[in-house]
């Protein structure tokens, strides 16, 4: 049978520098890896919490809906990541969704079998508690944007955070909808059509079809710290 995670995984590498191969193993054997397509939820807001998701490959949306049925995304994160991970520690549901915005690979890892190994290795817990704060900072920064800047601002951030945190180029596929891209900016999808098609209009970017570049780095900041 073909092993779940491969010597080279990354959480396999990070993990066994705290712990054995065979307590490794015990995560193994209790883990699934499914394929998800584009649009699909991994995990579901509201749902009692059984697994832990590592993010293989691909790239998702943390989505979360209040009580109005209005969604924000929270974050968006690129392969290899580990989802999910304050379920753990919250045990009476999903705090969000994770919902896959493009094609992915995620292993999903019994939530009990991971915590009882994590209650046995301190230095382990520690290390991935530091790798989901350092992701769930850029929420908190996302956050500061929307409450503190007008909408291009908040758009060009937007945008610069998907170039430099998540497709690491300036060239990029926009997996994103329109929808997708005003839930993250917290406006509406006709600011960002109009915003996008001015910024086009002034060689700010070049948005064709489902791919995005950015022409002018130096205006896209500039208009992300005047806000």
């Amino acid at each position: 049978m073909e092993a779940i995670f491969s010597d080279s995984s990354w959480l396999k590498r990070i993990a066994l520098q705290f712990i054995t191969e065979r307590e490794f193993e015990k995560i193994e054997r209790t883990s699934v890896k499914l394929e998800y397509k584009k649009g699909e939820v991994i995990l579901k807001q509201g749902n009692q919490p059984t697994h832990v998701a590592y993010l293989q490959q691909g790239v998702v949306k943390f989505s979360y809906q209040n009580e109005n049925s209005k969604r924000i995304i929270l974050s968006i994160v690129a392969a290899p990541k580990i989802l999910g991970g304050a379920n753990l520690f919250y045990k009476d549901n999903n705090l969000f969704s994770i919902v896959a915005v493009e094609d992915c690979s995620v292993i999903l890892m019994d939530s009990k079998v991971l915590l009882e190994l994590l209650s046995n290795n301190g230095k382990l817990a520690v290390a991935l508690y530091q790798i989901a704060a350092e992701m769930f900072k850029k929420s908190i920064l996302n956050f500061v944007s929307v409450a503190s800047k007008q909408k291009e601002g908040r758009i060009a951030d937007t945008i610069l955070y998907l170039s430099e945190d998540v497709y690491r180029t300036s060239d990029f596929p926009l997996s994103l909808t329109r929808k997708e891209l005003a839930e993250f900016a917290c406006c509406s999808p006709e600011n960002v059509i109009m915003t996008l098609s001015k910024w086009q209009a002034e060689q700010t970017i070049d948005l064709s079809g489902k791919q995005l570049r950015i022409c002018d780095l130096d205006k896209l900041k500039q208009i992300s710290k005047i806000g």
